[in-house]
């Protein structure tokens, strides 16, 4: 029993990176051979299709009347996104971060962050809120095919360097279906392993689940990382967490028969972390556009201590009172602190007027 679990765990990590290599690779070929930047085909049609997990999974459960878990899976995978997704690439290798990300994508995602909390903070987000943020995720996706257009209207574009449209084509999705594969196999095999180590489904729900239908923008940043496709790996992860809020969180609220009902607890604690964490990584992003390998460390190291929460919570352990008053009283100001003074120090506010040199040019 315990044998076949470990194997289909190991194919499903097989198929992770065979999935993501294949993606990556037809991305930035068809960003070549279409005139686009690799950087608006990671915000929108990698990081749309490595989302596909939470889609799937989130309107299923809004149809079902499983708000719970729909929003759930929405907080917990943006989370996910930029402390794990970013931070994993960046430990790999510096990550370069373009100046329209400083300037139009984070921005925006802390906008689209607090306006999500906003509509969930009456415990309810309807299906009139559902169809604005669907339509919200239509207009970013024309605002960025456009803007990536006329960066790269002065460009040529080499056909035959990039290959056939179609061949690209079938890499993506060949690559976004053994991506999803992969996930599914992966999953299942941890849960397996864990339960047969005889952890409770509550901490499996929190950590395995939770992390596994973001396991495909894992998978396809750190490819992209190693590979040098560094627009694709910041795009993927950024892209996937705007369209988590507007289409998975508008599609879902849509079919939900009375709408997505917020969970208090999650209205009162993930929902500021996640907007939390989308407006901390403006500093990080904003100092020298680079996340450097120590910033990607400090994104992991939130992201256990964030998990370590969830579970001590969700298991009621006694040192939960002492680990919430050491992380509110000291871990949480100095991180602040680092921050400003990080951001503060290396470039200031000058860092969204005029990008560096390296970059202008």
């Amino acid at each position: 029993m315990t044998s076949s679990l470990f194997l289909l765990l190991g194919a499903g990590f097989v198929l992770l990176i065979v999935g993501a290599e294949f993606l990556v690779r037809g991305a930035s070929r068809l960003a070549l051979r279409v005139g686009m930047s690799p950087l608006v085909i990671g915000l929108t049609l990698v990081a749309f299709g490595t989302s596909a997990p939470e889609l799937a999974v989130s309107v299923q459960a809004g149809f079902a009347g499983q708000s719970s878990l729909a929003v759930g899976n929405i907080v917990g995978s943006n989370i996910f996104n930029v402390l794990v997704v970013l931070g994993l690439s960046a430990m790999i290798t510096p990550l370069v971060v373009q100046h329209q990300l400083v300037r139009v994508e984070v921005p925006l995602l802390c906008a689209v962050s607090l306006v999500f909390w906003v509509l969930a903070s009456d415990g309810l987000i309807g299906r009139l809120d559902g169809v604005l943020l669907t339509a919200g995720v239509a207009a970013y996706t024309v605002f960025a095919v456009r803007l990536g257009r006329r960066d790269n209207a002065a460009g040529t574009v080499d056909g035959r360097t990039s290959g056939p449209v179609l061949v690209q084509g079938l890499l993506i999705v060949s690559g976004l279906g053994l991506l999803v594969l992969g996930a599914e196999w992966l999953v299942e095999g941890a849960t397996g392993v864990a339960r047969a180590l005889q952890v409770s489904d509550a901490v499996i729900g929190l950590t395995i689940v939770a992390a596994g239908t973001s396991l495909p923008e894992v998978a396809t940043s750190i490819v992209a990382a190693v590979r040098g496709e560094r627009d694709i790996a910041v795009g993927n992860a950024i892209g996937s967490c705007l369209f988590n809020l507007l289409a998975v969180a508008g599609l879902a609220a849509a079919v939900a028969p009375d709408g997505l009902v917020v969970p208090d607890v999650v209205a009162r604690f993930d929902l500021p972390v996640m907007l939390a964490v989308a407006v901390a990584s403006l500093p990080v992003f904003a100092t020298g556009h680079s996340i450097a390998r120590w910033e990607g460390g400090l994104f992991v190291a939130s992201y256990s201590a964030y998990v370590a929460y969830l579970v001590m919570a969700a298991t009621a352990h006694e040192t939960l009172p002492v680990y919430s008053a050491v992380m509110a009283g000291f871990v949480v100001p100095l991180t602040v602190l680092t921050l400003v003074v990080m951001w503060v120090r290396t470039t200031g506010w000058r860092s969204f007027v005029s990008p560096p040199a390296r970059l202008r040019g």
